[in-house]
């Protein structure tokens, strides 16, 4: 018997989640694709390219809210067990609030790690393939740079040409190791600049322990200076700014090429944030759980479900800008990066525990 009703718990937990995930991703796919068709209206390409992004990308989207799809699925699966009065049956049957809540809140926690090493990587590739068509069929500039095993790469259309900047290391506002290839307009090399080091903070970069060499059809020359100023639509900041977008970097990539990235250009901030805050998602799963245990298993009565409509609802924007300003505050600097992805999850977990304690008592 004892087996039955920890099914019954179980899947019909699991059900409940998939349920939501499934109406998450359709108002998803509806409301994503109008933006998609927007970018894609002056273009000459076929409507399956919008579809297929817009598929590509919510499920990313579905990882980054997965909080509140299991605050809303564990919510609505306990107002119904104890609507139909199953709650109460469960008490006879021994099953007391804490040992139902655990139930839910174990399999969420586990569901979080089975996201992280397993979903996760996939929604990664599906993001990363996202952004690689996208830059393809965008004009803006920005997408003609690149952070990969060779290091920092970067393209610019001149008035004259093209110029193609490279650099072996990245750190803070400084590059090492820069070459930089000038092109005239039919891909000719005019001019290749050396560099040991330079100063990437202002969009005027200082070049220092410079090496020119110029190309005039055959005869070529050689020019050393101690310090070059170079005018570019680049800086540090911009640089780091786009590849903010750790969805196209899984959980496990993190984790296992940590100093790999970081040698190769990564902002180590974002990567320190974006770590934590994906090694925080079990845990704020769980506690998500327990939050909505402490909302419907106060009383065994049948109640409106509007009521906790509302409140679920309140509780979600007020989770998700307290989660926000914490970010907000390690990016700052107020407090250390790791510990704003962490504060949320222990605030709300000290809060939610006596909360358990109370409604286990009931």
């Amino acid at each position: 018997m004892k087996k039955v009703l920890f099914n019954y718990l179980l899947f019909g937990y699991l059900k409940r989640i998939l349920i939501v995930l499934v109406i998450i991703y359709c108002f998803g796919i509806i409301l994503n694709l109008f933006e998609e068709m927007e970018f894609f209206k002056n273009l000459n390409t076929s409507v399956a390219v919008p579809l297929v992004l817009t598929a590509l990308y919510i499920p990313s989207m579905i990882v980054e809210l997965l909080p509140f799809i299991i605050f809303v699925s564990s919510m609505w699966f306990l107002l119904i067990i104890r609507n139909n009065k199953d709650l109460l049956t469960l008490k006879v049957f021994g099953y007391s609030n804490f040992k139902i809540f655990f139930i839910l809140a174990a399999t969420s926690f586990l569901f979080g790690w089975l996201i992280l090493f397993a979903i996760n990587p996939i929604t990664s590739t599906m993001m990363k393939y996202y952004e690689q068509t996208k830059s393809r069929y965008s004009l803006d500039i920005d997408h003609l740079v690149s952070i990969n095993k060779n290091g920092l790469w970067i393209k610019e259309n001149l008035d004259d040409g093209y110029r193609i900047s490279t650099a072996k290391k990245t750190r803070n506002n400084i590059i090492n190791d820069l070459t930089i290839f000038k092109l005239d307009k039919d891909y000719n090399l005019t001019e290749k600049i050396f560099s040991r080091s330079a100063n990437i903070k202002n969009n005027t970069w200082v070049l220092k322990d410079v090496m020119i060499q110029t190309f005039d059809q055959d005869l070529t020359d050689k020019i050393n200076l101690d310090k070059m100023l170079i005018d570019t639509d680049y800086n540090y900041e911009k640089i780091t700014s786009l590849f903010r977008n750790f969805n196209t970097m899984s959980f496990l990539d993190l984790l296992l090429n940590y100093n790999e990235l970081k040698s190769r250009g990564y902002n180590e901030f974002y990567l320190n944030q974006n770590l934590n805050s994906q090694l925080s998602m079990p845990f704020f799963l769980f506690i998500m759980t327990a939050l909505a245990s402490i909302l419907t298993m106060n009383t065994l009565k049948k109640s409106n479900n509007f009521t906790f409509i509302v409140v679920g609802l309140i509780s979600c924007v007020a989770i998700y800008y307290f989660k926000d300003l914490s970010l907000a505050l390690g990016k700052t600097n107020r407090i250390g990066i790791s510990l704003a992805a962490w504060i949320p999850v222990t605030t709300i977990g000290l809060f939610s525990a006596i909360g358990i304690l109370q409604i286990n008592e009931k």
